[in-house]
């Protein structure tokens, strides 16, 4: 009797090692991230139909590719103007005269996952017989948005850029408490950082304006960070 139960038991070994050891589905990864390369950073584009080009993104699990396109009249893209989804790694565009654009590219794959955004480019369409082009809105640095530090004295810094190569840009800095800064802390100034004196605990909120030689000026977008 002992005999035949053994003897079950080492036939029945190799089935339940089978029925446990099934094949796993492989991990869906993102894309990998673009890089623009039409129209490039700051760039002044005198057609107002533009030809959007970046490079081909490739997919670790060799999905199809589709990219998806923004293009706004804000850093943020709150603003959205147009968002297009292709299949390949270019397309036209055609876009209003005289107006500042930001755009990217995002990847996405046959089964919907989404890479990480390009990095945000600025452009500018010329308008008719214009002379003179408003900047750009400034590009955060530092801290990140929405960020949280440590020290009690940051260091805000940004970017600025006008598609008038030749225009000299200062900045009127806005920070404080107020989610909507009024607090004016730095005017008129042609550096692109300040020091800003902070209290653990609080949230602060900042913005950069930035004004061309002629005058012209763009509002910046409010960012904020808190203090640890």
């Amino acid at each position: 009797m002992k005999k035949v139960i053994k003897t079950i038991a080492l036939f029945s070994l190799p089935l339940l090692v089978a029925c446990g050891g099934g094949s796993k589905e492989p991990v869906n990864e993102a894309p990998t991230t673009v890089n623009l390369v039409y129209p490039t950073q700051n760039l002044l584009c005198i057609d107002n139909t533009i030809a959007f080009d970046w490079s081909d993104a490739t997919d670790p699990n060799n999905d199809n590719v589709r990219y998806n396109v923004e293009v706004a009249k804000n850093r943020e893209f709150t603003n959205e103007l147009k968002a297009q989804t292709v299949n390949s790694s270019q397309v036209s565009i055609t876009l209003e005269k005289g107006v500042a654009y930001y755009w990217r590219v995002t990847a996405v794959d046959s089964k919907g996952k989404e890479g990480t955004s390009s990095a945000t480019y600025a452009f500018y369409t010329k308008a008719d017989g214009e002379s003179n082009i408003a900047p750009f809105t400034a590009e955060l640095v530092k801290p990140a948005d929405e960020d949280a530090v440590d020290e009690l004295t940051v260091t805000l810094e940004w970017k600025g850029a006008d598609s008038n190569t030749g225009d000299t840009l200062t900045y009127d800095v806005y920070f404080g408490e107020d989610a909507t800064p009024t607090t004016l802390k730095e005017e008129g100034i042609s550096t692109t950082s300040v020091e800003a004196t902070v209290e653990s605990g609080k949230t602060y909120y900042w913005k950069v304006n930035t004004i061309d030689n002629a005058g012209a000026k763009s509002i910046g977008q409010i960012w904020s960070f808190t203090v640890k």
